[in-house]
């Protein structure tokens, strides 16, 4: 497929947090073939693993090996998530583009999730970029605010805190911090005011929208971030995924859904929607026994649908 200029990036995670959020694990050659596929329809950034203890986490055993085989498509940014600088010095080693470090605005989440606190997790920000400036300065970093809209453990997370995080990452050293709704606890209204108030904030260095379905307000609380400026969106084929440390957060964003919303608004993402549904196929024979969510697939496009996306093969 050529390049097309596109108005808004939907960055794939599925592969990461889709699949370490269920019980299942994908055998290595699915992964590969379900990342071949997505890259296929026009997807052109991808969080394939993390890089954690196997032990905590066997689902992203074959972190290294995924992204070695993600690297062989030209043209995709390949993402790991990495909790600590050991983890970000493997995801390096491995040849990743883009590192994503997962920082907790919820103090009691922060702990849950990385067994340390907040200001540990700053400092461990400055440690990895500190690396990366010394071993792959061509790396980018995203420390993005977790538990940013609210906690399941904590209740309300005051959003003074958030822009300070936010800020205090990009002080660190990181190249990007964005938002996620880890607990799907989000709204429209408030989605448009913290990404106003980060944008106000970092400026240019304000990053994606990782936003939950969990509640049902998934598409339009993206929709607000879009009204708010926001250019980068994080989802999952099929919904996969949640996170493992916070009771009860399921449901990401769906991926085909939101192309669907953006192709249908006029808004280009560079997707082919029917290539991107045929790739539901090697990530339902990975992972047989889950359920994959979406009402687009299951609806298919309307009678005389136009997507905003010019679509070409070379």
């Amino acid at each position: 497929m050529k390049s097309v200029a596109t108005d808004v990036l939907i960055s794939e995670v599925g592969p990461r947090d889709g699949l370490q959020s269920i019980k299942s694990i994908m055998p290595t050659d699915l992964k590969n073939k379900w990342i071949d596929a997505l890259f296929l329809s026009g997807i052109r950034e991808i969080e394939v693993a993390s890089f954690v203890p196997t032990k905590l986490l066997p689902q992203m055993a074959d972190a290294s090996l995924v992204v070695k085989h993600a690297t062989t498509h030209p043209g995709l940014t390949v993402m790991a998530l990495v909790p600590n600088l050991r983890g970000a010095q493997a995801a390096i080693e491995a040849g990743v583009h883009k590192i994503t470090i997962p920082v907790s605005a919820s103090a009691a989440h922060s702990m849950a999730n990385v067994r340390k606190t907040r200001e540990e997790m700053i400092e461990e920000v400055k440690k990895i970029s500190q690396y990366r400036n010394a071993h792959a300065p061509n790396v980018k970093i995203e420390a993005g605010i977790s538990t940013a809209f609210g906690c399941t453990l904590q209740g309300l997370v005051p959003e003074d805190d958030v822009i300070w995080l936010a800020e205090q990452v990009i002080l660190a050293g990181a190249d990007e911090s964005g938002l996620s709704d880890t607990t799907g606890y989000a709204n429209p209204a408030q989605i448009k005011r913290l990404f106003k108030r980060l944008r106000a904030a970092i400026g240019n260095k304000a990053g994606a929208a990782h936003l939950h379905n969990t509640r049902g307000l998934g598409l339009a609380n993206c929709l607000a971030a879009f009204e708010a400026g926001v250019t980068s969106f994080d989802s999952s084929l099929g919904g996969l995924g949640g996170c493992p440390y916070a009771p009860g957060a399921s449901g990401n964003v769906v991926t085909e859904d939101l192309v669907f919303m953006f192709e249908a608004m006029g808004i280009t993402t560079g997707v082919n929607l029917d290539l991107l549904f045929k790739a539901r196929n090697p990530l339902q024979d990975g992972v047989p026994q889950e359920t994959l969510y979406g009402m687009v697939p299951e609806a298919g496009l309307p009678k005389g649908f136009a997507a905003a996306t010019p679509w070409s093969h070379q």
